[in-house]
């Protein structure tokens, strides 16, 4: 059982930066794959990047590609999500998520998430 709880969100102005972090209970986190995923209101909850076990291996929705940068410290069971240029578009809840099945992919599908936080609030400001 993994337990993941999200922090760092907050209300910044267009063009400014956020790091957000997922800090993971259990030592097995080390071993799973891990995403982030955003809701905004009244939209389905969308892929925003995802890192395999090591860090090896990234993806990137389109909407963030090279304004966000996703990594990991597993010494720390602490994952990361790197935001710049934010945009008011941005503006959702934030999730990190835990990918038990296959420590080697990097994984899309929110379906196929094992663990959940409980999401933090970024709000982008135009």
């Amino acid at each position: 059982q993994v337990q993941l709880v999200e922090s760092g969100g907050g209300l910044v102005q267009a063009g400014g930066s956020l790091i957000l972090s997922c800090a993971a209970s259990g030592r097995t986190f080390s071993r799973y794959g891990m995403g982030w995923f955003r809701q905004a209101p009244g939209k389905e909850r969308d892929f925003v990047a995802a890192i395999n076990w090591n860090g090896g291996s990234t993806a990137y929705a389109d909407s963030v590609k090279g304004r966000f940068t996703i990594s990991r410290d597993n010494a720390k069971n602490t994952g990361y999500l790197l935001m710049n240029s934010l945009k008011p578009e941005d503006t959702a809840v934030y999730y990190c998520a835990a990918d038990a099945a296959i420590m080697t992919r990097v994984n899309r599908v929110r379906g196929e998430y094992d663990y959940w936080g409980q999401g933090t609030q970024v709000t982008v400001s135009s």
